[in-house]
């Protein structure tokens, strides 16, 4: 029985169209094929450009493997009007869209949300893009760089007086891709449960990032409280740092519960602060900060980084170390929990992250990764649009395809 309910997907039997290019949409196009939607993809005829981005191999990213995979690649040249209709008559077979470009420009193409929704009043229609569809900064170009310091998100983030520190990733696409994805979801199931129609998903990359700020709104609307940059700690909650130790290495320690606390304190050699009244609860720790982080610090760089752990495991602390990728391939939590899969690129073995969240009974899964360039478009045209083999070498030769 468990091997028939792990067979099954909760979006099979979806049709997803995914027109864009480079991060947020094909993210949101890749988990949503992972967990058993039909995801065409719809590229230019020379391809997403995220296939040539960072680390390549014979001409094509590693990353474009992982993004790519589960995903049917269709050529388009969406400028030639011949392309648009193609485009469109896929659309008309599809429950869902995605799409992430500058607002406006699907329209301009005929393919707007209003026009499918006339053949087509079932379709989720997913848009993604820097400040949204509606707004004076509607038609802005918005790149997650850009809007991730919009949001307010950047800002937080640094020390003080310095310049505001950029994570090496484009987390405000990743981000938008996910909230697109949930999106996309919710307006299945209520299609499913209620109006049978479809509806707009608008997601902006700047608001995506906004949900991540925590008490930043409300602390500011209640008491003019702006959050400032805090450098590796979190502003009002102790102790929670990066701290360096002997050996050069570092650890994270997350030590402000009340009995945390009193167990860190103890097993770094201080019962003074560990029972100090002035520390007992969180408030007070605050007001002490520097005291604290003094005596973690240089508890810290009087032992090595094991040791540290080994000792904070122990006394039932939260502590871990700084990975970085290399790091993550070795720890054996990461592969007992299936953190990384394995595809096979021209016989030649690349290993690829799984895609979250994990479920029970019906789990996702790579069926295979991202291929070459419009290797589907056939297959495509022939089975859901039935254009003749003649008809599809001549679209190719006429360079729609």
């Amino acid at each position: 029985m468990q091997s028939l309910l792990n067979s099954r997907r909760p979006l099979d039997g979806v049709r997803v169209i995914e027109i864009g290019q480079l991060l947020a949409g094909p993210f949101a196009g890749c988990m949503l094929g992972y967990f058993g939607a039909e995801v065409i993809k719809i590229e230019p005829p020379e391809g997403d450009p995220i296939r040539g981005w960072r680390v390549l191999e014979n001409g094509t990213s590693h990353w474009w493997r992982s993004i790519g995979r589960n995903k049917k690649s269709i050529t388009l040249d969406l400028k030639k009007p011949e392309a648009q209709k193609i485009a469109r008559q896929l659309i008309d077979s599809a429950d869902v869209v995605i799409e992430n470009f500058r607002p406006g420009v699907m329209e301009s193409w005929g393919l707007g949300p209003e026009e499918i929704k006339k053949t087509n009043p079932k379709i989720v229609y997913a848009r993604i893009s820097g400040y949204g569809q509606t707004g004076p900064y509607a038609t802005k170009p918005g790149f997650a760089s850009v809007c991730e310091g919009m949001s307010g998100f950047r800002y937080v983030n640094g020390f003080p007086d310095q310049a505001p520190v950029r994570p090496n990733l484009s987390i405000g696409d990743t981000i938008s891709g996910i909230h697109a994805a949930l999106g996309i979801a919710l307006a299945l199931l209520e299609r499913e449960r209620n109006s049978g129609e479809g509806q707009v998903v608008d997601v902006a990359l700047y608001e995506s990032m906004f949900n991540l700020m925590e008490a930043v709104v409300p602390e500011f609307s209640g008491a003019g409280v702006i959050r400032e940059p805090s450098g590796t700690t979190v502003t009002g909650i102790v102790p929670t740092n990066t701290y360096r130790c002997k050996n050069g290495k570092y650890v994270v320690i997350g030590g402000n519960g009340d009995s945390i606390f009193q167990r860190l304190m103890e097993v770094a050699g201080h019962p003074e602060m560990a029972h100090d009244p002035r520390m007992a609860n969180n408030a007070g720790r605050v007001k002490h900060e520097l005291e604290i982080d003094n005596a973690l610090a240089a508890w810290c760089m009087s032992k090595d980084a094991d040791d540290i752990l080994q000792l904070l495991e122990v006394a039932l602390v939260p502590a871990g170390p700084i990975y970085n990728v290399h790091d993550m391939f070795a720890d054996p939590h990461f592969n007992e929990r299936g953190m990384f899969e394995s595809v096979e690129i021209n016989g030649k073995p690349l290993k690829i992250p799984a895609i979250l969240p994990k479920l029970s009974d019906t789990p996702g899964r790579t069926d295979w990764p991202g291929g070459n360039v419009g290797s589907h478009t056939q297959e495509i045209l022939q089975s859901l649009l039935d254009f003749s083999p003649e008809k599809i070498q001549e679209l190719k030769s006429a360079g729609i395809i």
